[in-house]
């Protein structure tokens, strides 16, 4: 295997001042895609953090670019570290596919709190939100922008067949002859 092929180093360094910084030796974008299934877990895992008001530390990351540049991202957010910190125990977010869990959940809750569209595949609840597994699968596996988001256009037209109703289907309760 190739220098190229490794999956990007991470390196944890916890501060004094409680603050738990990451120094990733890739950008966000190059972080791998992850198991639908792993995300469905830390989605969850997320959701019962947040009931249980477990708030996490403050976290930043440095993703170095290959141009020797690098992207910050810090999280202060209540609910952000209350996330991360709950994909940090259970599948540790220390090594490139943990990272890339927690990023794609970030980038999930961000495009849920703004893309209306996305909404037929989340079903609301007083405890929380159930995910179409369509969903889960796009965010599981499109690849994240160089800000740690999801590219929404490119996520939208993955999601496209998932949103439209089927045309010959006939709707809940209506009798067919």
């Amino acid at each position: 295997m190739s220098t190229r092929e490794q999956p990007p180093v991470v390196r944890v360094s916890p501060g004094p001042d409680g603050m738990v910084t990451y120094l990733v030796e890739a950008p966000p974008e190059a972080l791998p895609p992850v198991c639908g299934r792993d995300l469905e877990l830390a989605w969850y895992a997320a959701r019962n953090a947040a009931l249980a008001q477990s708030w996490g530390a403050i976290r930043g990351f440095r993703f170095r670019r290959p141009d020797g540049s690098h992207t910050d991202l810090a999280l202060a957010d209540c609910d952000a570290r209350c996330w991360v910190g709950a994909v940090d125990r259970t599948v540790g977010i220390g090594t490139s596919y943990g990272l890339a869990i927690c990023l794609r959940l970030l980038a999930l809750v961000d495009l849920l709190a703004h893309a209306r569209w996305a909404l037929p595949l989340c079903r609301l609840a007083r405890d929380g939100a159930e995910l179409h597994p369509s969903l889960l699968r796009a965010a599981a596996t499109v690849p994240l922008t160089a800000e740690a988001r999801f590219d929404e256009a490119r996520l939208r037209a993955r999601l496209a067949p998932f949103l439209l109703p089927p045309a010959s289907a006939p709707r809940l309760g209506q009798a067919t002859v």
